[in-house]
C-alpha cells in the first residue's frame, strides 16, 4: 500500500502538510485556508472523508491559525499536547469536546494504521514537537522550526527515508535584512530556525542514517529562497562526499502551494 506525504504550504505566511495511505490520512498543521487545504487535497486525489485527524506540532498562528475550522469542518480530531491545547484555548473557537486528543510529548500513539511519534525541538513554542510516522516499515519524519538540529531529533529521525527537514534563512540575508534586531537574535538563536548551512549539515547527517529523500520547508520569505536552500545544501552534501539524485534525493517545498508529492 503506497504511502504519500506532499506539503501543501510551507513558510511563515502559513502551514500544513498530508501524510497518509490509501485507507487513512493526517493533516500536521493548519496554518492557511480551508479552502486552500481542501482543493489542495483535492488537487493531489485525497478525499476528504480518508482525513481522520490534524496534529498539531504547535501554537504559532502559522501552525494553527485555521485547525479548529479543519476541524469543524471535516468534523475530525485534533491532536495536541497539553501546553498547546493550553496555548490554543479561546483562540481557534469551539471544538466538539470529543475531537480535543491530548498526546503526551515522546509518547508513540496510533491514528488508525499510522503509528506517530512525536519529539520535542527546540523553538520558542510552550511544547512544540516534530513528528514521525510510521506505515509498517516504512518512516517519514516531519522536522521544521527547529532552534538547531538536536541529538534528541536526530535520534527521532533514526529508521525514516523522507524527511522534511527545515532550511529557513540565510545567515547573510538575515543579519543585512530589514528585520529588527531582536527578531534577528530570535530566528538565529537556539529557539528560533535552521539556517541553510545548519540544514546542509543536518542533510548530511540524516543521509549517513539511511534516510533517501529530503525536502527542504519552511523557508523564509524575506532572508531566503528556494533555489539559495537548495544550492547551499546541496554544496554542504556534496563536500562530504554525497550526491543529489545519486545517493539522496533533494528537493524543496513552495511556500504557498504544495510540493511534488512524494510516494513510499
Amino acid at each position: 500500500m503506497a504511502v504519500m506525504f506532499c506539503s501543501i504550504a510551507s513558510g511563515s505566511s502559513g502551514n500544513c502538510v498530508y501524510v497518509g495511505n490509501d485507507k487513512s490520512g493526517l493533516l500536521i498543521d493548519a496554518g492557511i485556508s480551508c479552502k486552500n487545504i481542501l482543493e489542495s487535497l483535492k488537487n493531489i486525489g485525497v478525499s476528504n472523508k480518508s482525513i481522520k485527524a490534524m496534529l498539531l506540532t504547535h501554537e504559532h498562528s502559522d501552525h494553527m491559525k485555521n485547525i479548529g475550522a479543519m476541524s469543524r469542518k471535516l468534523n475530525i480530531p485534533i491532536y495536541a499536547n497539553s501546553s498547546t491545547w493550553e496555548s490554543i484555548e479561546g483562540s481557534i473557537g469551539k471544538v466538539k469536546s470529543e475531537n480535543i486528543r491530548v498526546f503526551q510529548t515522546g509518547k508513540d500513539f496510533c491514528v488508525e494504521d499510522i503509528c506517530i511519534s512525536p519529539f520535542s525541538i527546540s523553538h520558542d513554542a510552550a511544547d512544540p514537537v516534530g513528528f514521525t510516522f510510521a506505515f509498517g516499515t516504512k518512516k517519514i519524519g516531519l522536522a521544521t522550526d527547529l532552534g538547531y538540529f538536536s541529538n534528541n531529533v536526530k535520534n527521532a529521525l533514526k529508521g525514516t527515508s523522507l524527511v522534511m527537514l527545515e532550511a529557513n534563512h540565510d545567515v547573510e540575508m538575515l543579519k543585512m535584512g530589514s528585520y529588527p534586531y531582536y527578531l534577528k537574535r530570535r530566528i538565529l538563536s537556539e529557539h528560533g530556525h535552521l539556517s541553510n548551512e545548519a540544514s546542509g549539515h543536518a542533510a548530511c547527517e540524516l543521509v549517513n542514517m539511511g534516510v533517501q529523500q529530503i525536502l527542504l520547508g519552511h523557508l523564509s520569505k524575506e532572508n531566503n529562497f528556494p533555489q539559495l536552500a537548495y544550492e547551499t545544501v546541496k554544496g554542504i552534501l556534496k563536500e562530504k562526499g554525497i550526491m543529489v539524485n545519486k545517493d539522496v534525493i533533494l528537493d524543496v517545498a513552495p511556500r504557498s502551494s504544495i510540493s511534488r508529492v512524494f510516494y513510499l
